[in-house]
């Protein structure tokens, strides 16, 4: 149940902070635009630097990725990556969906298509036997993330 919880937040914090990071940046990317004192390649890229961390949007978008980073490394810890990645991938789905309603983009038949497919895959992997994988090595208190007695 837990890891059940913990990766439905790590999939919602990361298709929320993609918008967020999306938003952020095309705002930087339309006010970049408008600087006609910024010549060359390094200077854009300065000037860009400097208006992202201005952005609230963009630092919003940085800490839901964090998050999703820390429950997903969570999760890692407690189940097998042959579950948790792919369970993951579901937050492409979201971006799809996220994508077309939140940032009004133009998402054609054959990309819903593929989140479909993907949907079912995390069906299938959510349907499978939840194991952790024990770590050769080390002492059963370590792998179960205890404390010897």
């Amino acid at each position: 149940m837990k890891t059940a919880v913990v990766l439905a937040l790590a999939i919602f914090s990361q298709a929320v902070g993609n918008v967020f990071l999306t938003r952020g940046m095309k705002t930087v990317s339309a006010i970049v635009a408008t600087h006609p004192d910024a010549s060359g390649p390094v200077a854009q890229v300065l000037d860009g630097a400097s208006e992202a961390v201005q952005q609230p949007d963009i630092w919003i978008g940085t800490l839901l990725l964090v998050a999703f980073f820390v429950l997903s490394s969570a999760a890692l810890s407690w189940a097998d990556v042959s579950f948790v990645m792919p369970a993951t991938a579901a937050g492409y789905v979201l971006n799809v969906a996220a994508a077309r309603f939140f940032l009004h983009e133009d998402v054609r038949p054959l990309r819903w298509l593929g989140a479909v497919i993907i949907t079912f895959g995390v069906i299938f992997v959510s349907r499978s036997d939840l194991r952790t994988t024990p770590v050769d090595g080390l002492p059963a208190h370590e792998r179960s993330g205890g404390h010897p007695a």
